[in-house]
C-alpha cells in the first residue's frame, strides 16, 4: 500500500460498533489482526464505540502517544449517528489533549462495488446455480438517519441488478420501515419457490440470530416456500479492499466523487457487459434519440443541449452556490433557453473547500470556485457559445 515515508509515526485506529456478543467482537478482532499483518509495521489498534473494550477514547490516547498522525478508520457500513456525532465529539476531546498530533477520520465503508460483489457472493453461496422462482430480501440494521437508510436502499438496488432475480426487497431489523416480517409476507404473495434472506451485516450477533428466528417462524407458517438465510458479509476480500481504499483517501486528504458503484467506472457483476467504452457512448446517443418516445415516461422532455450540475451542499452553499443557481436560471430563462439548458442542484460533489462546483454535461467539464459574478460569463460563453471559461476550469476530470 503506497504510504508516505513517515509511516513509522502513523497509527491507525480501526473503529467497530461493539457488541455484548463475544463472537461478534471476535470477528471484528480478526479483521484487526488481518490488517496488522497486511499493514505491518504500521500500528493498527482496534476500538469500539460502545458495549466493548477498548473504547474509542482509550484507543485514540494509546495511538497518539507514539504517533504524529492518527487515522481513524470506521468499520461501519454506513455513516449515521456514531460516525457523524459520536466520532466527531471524541475527536474534539482528543485534539485538546494532543494538539501536536494530526487526527484524520476516514469515510465509512459506504456504497461500494466491492461490497455489492460481497453480497452477491453470499447469495451464490446460499443458492448455488439452481434456476427456480426465487425472491430475495436484503436486510439491514435500520437507522434513524435517513441518509444511511438511503445508502442501504441503493446497495439493495445494486445487488438486485447484479443478481438477476425478479424480486429483491429491502428491509430492516428495526428503527425504520419496511420491517423484515412485513417484507417476508410481501414476498410470499408473489408465490416464489424460494426466499433467500441476505443479512447485510459485517459481523454475526443478536440481530442475525433474530433474523434466523423470524425466518424459522415464517417457514412454519409457509412450509411450501423454501426459505434460506444466507451468510453475512464477514471477512470477505471486498471488505479489506474498501478499508484500504478509505485509508489511502484519508492519508491523501482527498474526498472523491461517489463513483465507487458507477457502472461506467467499475465492473458491477453482470452489469459490466452492458455498459462501458463504445457501448456507453451508444447508450447515451440512443437515450437522446428515444427519450421523448418512451411512454409511459414520468419526465419526458426534449433532449437537453446542456445539463448543468451545481453543488448545493452546506460548504458550497455557504460560498454562494444557491445564489449562483438562481442567477444562472434567471439568465437562461431571459435567453429563452430553459427547455434546452437545465440547471440542477446536487448534493456534495466531492470538492469541499474548493467550490462552488459546477459540472457541465455532456461536455464533462467541471468548474470550481465559481462566484455569482461569473454566472453571466458561464452562460454566454459555455452554455450558449460552447467556449470554455478557462480560468475556472477544474482539472479533476483530466
Amino acid at each position: 500500500m503506497p504510504l508516505s515515508t513517515s509511516d513509522d509515526r502513523l497509527a491507525i485506529v480501526l473503529l467497530g460498533h461493539g457488541s455484548r456478543e463475544a463472537r461478534s467482537n471476535l470477528e471484528f478482532e480478526r479483521v484487526v489482526e488481518e490488517l496488522r499483518s497486511r499493514w505491518h509495521p504500521r500500528r493498527v489498534i482496534g476500538a469500539y464505540v460502545e458495549l466493548a473494550q477498548p473504547t474509542l477514547a482509550e484507543a485514540l490516547g494509546e495511538a497518539a502517544a507514539g504517533a504524529d498522525r492518527v487515522v481513524i478508520l470506521p468499520c461501519f457500513l454506513f455513516a449515521a449517528g456514531h460516525i457523524k456525532n459520536d466520532l466527531a465529539l471524541e475527536l474534539f476531546r482528543i485534539r485538546q489533549s494532543f494538539p501536536n498530533v494530526e487526527f484524520t477520520p476516514a469515510q465509512a465503508l459506504g456504497v461500494h462495488s466491492a461490497l455489492v460483489e460481497a453480497a452477491v457472493d453470499r447469495l451464490v453461496a446460499a443458492t448455488g446455480s439452481q434456476a427456480i422462482k426465487r425472491a430475495m430480501i436484503v436486510v439491514g440494521r435500520g437507522s434513524s438517519d435517513p441518509d444511511a437508510n438511503g445508502d442501504f436502499t441503493k446497495v439493495v438496488r445494486l445487488v438486485s441488478e447484479a443478481s438477476g432475480l425478479n424480486l429483491v426487497l429491502a428491509a430492516f431489523v428495526g428503527i425504520t420501515k419496511p420491517l423484515f416480517d412485513d417484507a417476508l409476507e410481501l414476498a410470499a404473495r408473489t408465490r416464489p419457490e424460494e426466499i433467500v434472506v441476505l443479512p447485510y451485516f459485517l459481523f454475526a450477533g443478536r440481530l442475525i440470530d433474530r433474523l434466523r428466528e423470524q425466518t424459522a417462524a415464517f417457514t412454519l407458517k409457509h412450509p411450501w416456500i423454501s426459505t434460506k438465510l444466507a451468510p453475512h458479509l464477514g471477512m470477505h476480500p471486498g471488505l479489506f479492499r474498501v478499508l484500504e481504499e478509505r485509508l489511502i483517501q484519508a492519508l491523501k486528504g482527498t474526498r472523491i466523487l461517489p463513483c465507487d458503484t458507477c457502472q461506467y467506472r467499475v465492473p458491477i457483476s453482470r452489469v459490466a457487459n452492458d455498459v462501458g467504452g463504445l457501448k456507453a457512448l451508444l447508450w447515451s446517443v440512443r437515450h437522446l434519440v428515444t427519450h421523448t418516445q418512451s411512454m409511459p415516461h414520468l419526465h419526458a422532455h426534449r433532449p437537453m443541449r446542456k445539463h448543468v450540475l451545481v453543488c448545493g451542499n452546506v460548504d458550497c452553499a455557504a460560498r454562494g452556490s444557491i445564489r449562483l443557481i438562481s442567477a444562472m436560471r434567471r439568465l437562461i430563462k431571459n435567453l429563452g433557453q430553459e427547455q434546452s439548458i437545465k440547471i440542477t442542484r446536487t448534493a456534495c460533489m466531492g470538492r469541499c473547500g474548493e467550490g462552488p462546483t459546477v459540472a457541465v454535461y455532456p461536455d464533462g467539464i467541471w468548474y470550481r470556485g465559481v462566484r455569482v459574478e461569473d454566472a453571466a460569463e458561464l452562460v454566454q460563453e459555455h452554455f450558449i457559445a460552447d467556449r470554455l471559461v478557462g480560468r475556472l476550469v477544474d482539472g479533476i476530470m483530466q
